[in-house]
């Protein structure tokens, strides 16, 4: 793996873990408890991220990143009924994507991918893949801390305990590793 996307992977793997820890605090209610009919909840949320991520990174290089086997409507149907089925299915995207960036090599990033017909460069795409990630990652992040309320265990530096944290952690790398550890 080239160091470009040894840095991108720990960029989504931080997103995937947030996602995850924020997740594992849910009741199985609650992971398929939407805050208004018209949001998703974090169950649909996670088979949406699952359904790009496998038609984004399923043969990055030479297939459009839009599969045509891909129902992107069909990801935001709560059909996933169960924690389990849920997991696998949040699991196989993110192997499809953490799988096909570890192949990347360096000259990789020079060329281009093409997602619905358009032409992007690999940073690009790669780019977009993570900043999709990322802001659907804040949204179960978020819906999580809300269903949880007061059982909520913070994922990051709790508030009120910068000064803390910083006196502990400076220097050390930590970016890439369970928020907190």
């Amino acid at each position: 793996m080239t160091n470009l996307a040894s840095e991108f992977r720990t960029a989504f793997e931080y997103n995937k873990l947030l996602a995850e820890r924020a997740a594992a605090q849910l009741s199985d209610e609650q992971l398929h408890t939407a805050l208004h009919a018209e949001t998703n909840s974090v169950a649909v949320i996670m088979k949406h991220v699952a359904g790009n991520l496998r038609s984004r990174w399923t043969d990055f290089l030479t297939a459009d990143g839009e599969k045509p086997w891909r129902n992107r409507d069909d990801e935001f149907i709560d059909t996933l009924t169960s924690r389990s089925e849920v997991l696998a299915d949040w699991q196989g995207g993110w192997e499809a994507c953490l799988g096909s960036l570890g192949r990347l090599t360096a000259d990789d990033f020079s060329r281009e991918v093409t997602i619905r017909g358009e032409r992007l460069s690999v940073p690009l795409a790669v780019g977009r893949s993570l900043a999709h990630c990322g802001y659907h990652a804040v949204q179960i992040v978020l819906i999580s801390r809300i269903l949880v309320g007061d059982g909520w265990e913070t994922l990051t530096i709790a508030r009120g305990g910068s000064q803390q944290h910083n006196a502990g952690a400076w220097g050390r790398q930590q970016y890439g590793r369970a928020p907190g550890a």
